[in-house]
């Protein structure tokens, strides 16, 4: 007589397990991890012998950078065409009493997205324009 022989069980490896480990990974890290709200913004202002601070409180700051992105009170500018940067200047204007704006612009920035600021600035019936710059060491 015969007697067969025991089959082994087909092996299995449960993942349930590893699978939860990794989704509480995952969670924890979410919940932990802190992300820069504000885009690092970095502006080389131009130089000016004559350079003034000012007085007023709080002017809307709009920031042209070297390759072109504009920045409104920390906040990019989605597009940089004129119609977009002055709705965008109104909608920070109503916030402030005074309709001033202070524009910072890298020294290498484009003179056309400087004017590009500039002309979405008067649309905005801005009343006062300064243009911020930092003194010339060598200067007098």
């Amino acid at each position: 007589m015969k007697i067969a022989a025991p089959q082994a069980a087909p092996l299995s490896i449960d993942l349930t397990p590893l699978i939860d480990v990794v989704f509480l990974l995952l969670i924890f890290f979410m919940v932990s991890t802190t992300f820069d709200r504000y885009a690092k913004m970095n502006v080389q202002l131009p130089e000016a012998q004559t350079a003034e601070r000012i007085k007023e409180s709080a002017p809307v700051e709009v920031v042209v950078d070297a390759e072109g992105k504009v920045f409104i009170n920390g906040s990019k500018v989605l597009s940089t065409d004129v119609t977009t940067i002055r709705e965008a200047l109104l909608r920070q204007l109503l916030n402030t009493d005074e309709r001033s704006v202070l524009l910072s612009a890298d020294a290498d920035a484009r003179h056309a997205d400087v004017v590009r600021v500039m002309d979405a600035a008067a649309q905005a019936n801005v009343s006062k324009l300064s243009i911020a710059t930092v003194r010339d060491p060598g200067g007098g």
